[in-house]
């Protein structure tokens, strides 16, 4: 039998937190675990080996009282690095998007989002895809677009590569990136290992901070 996926919630809001957790029920794959109202509370839990039930994806709110989500994406990492973290969150502020990705987040979705992106943005992210908002791609595709420094095209990333990261940054799967620009998804995959090996990552949110860390991609 195929192991569900199990979820951790991290919101303050408890008429939020019924939402998610009424959705995710009846979901035959997803399994919400524990639910916290703070991030205190939740890396406490982390903390107590003899309770640890850990996540493979976690749901964490921004805007939480006491550490918000940002200085505690961190220590969720450190502390379980091996599970995923998607930021679901009312905030589309590009600076918080950025600092997101750029601490390890693999996702960012807005609370906006329907149940139906929300939980496939859980079954991407687990199986190591990334899942992004369609308005926070498009500011990240619309960035690449207008703002790319095109001496940083030529010395680091090709077009083509340079095509395909964008379309990494949409959430999109190989076969998807394959179908849009018309190639093969032998030659996606060509590109991708490319990318990660140029910029020297694993997965594509990290090729997509780094890309901003290093002005290939520029706020």
């Amino acid at each position: 039998m195929k192991k569900s996926i199990r979820v951790m919630l991290v919101e303050d809001h408890p008429d939020y937190r019924e939402i998610i957790a009424f959705a995710l029920g009846k979901e035959k794959d997803i399994e919400l675990g524990n639910q916290f109202g703070t991030a205190e509370e939740a890396l406490r839990s982390l903390q107590d080996r003899s309770l640890r039930l850990v996540p493979d994806v976690i749901l964490l709110d921004l805007n939480l009282p006491g550490i918000n989500g940002l200085e505690a994406l961190p220590y969720f990492k450190k502390s379980i690095p091996d599970s995923k973290v998607i930021v679901l969150t009312q905030s589309d502020n590009e600076s918080d998007v950025l600092q997101a990705i750029s601490q390890g987040a693999a996702g960012y979705l807005l609370k906006s989002a329907t149940v139906g992106n929300i939980t496939e943005g859980i079954r991407v992210v687990n199986g190591g895809g990334a899942s992004l908002d369609a308005n926070i791609a498009k500011f990240i595709l619309n960035t690449l677009q207008t703002k790319l420094p095109e001496n940083e095209v030529g010395n680091m990333l090709t077009e083509r590569e340079l095509e395909t990261l964008s379309l990494l940054a949409e959430g999109l799967l190989k076969k998807e990136i394959a179908d849009q620009l018309g190639i093969s998804i032998t030659t996606v995959a060509t590109h991708v290992g490319n990318i990660y090996e140029k910029l020297q990552v694993q997965n594509a949110p990290a090729a997509v901070a780094k890309a901003f860390r290093m002005g290939i991609f520029t706020n």
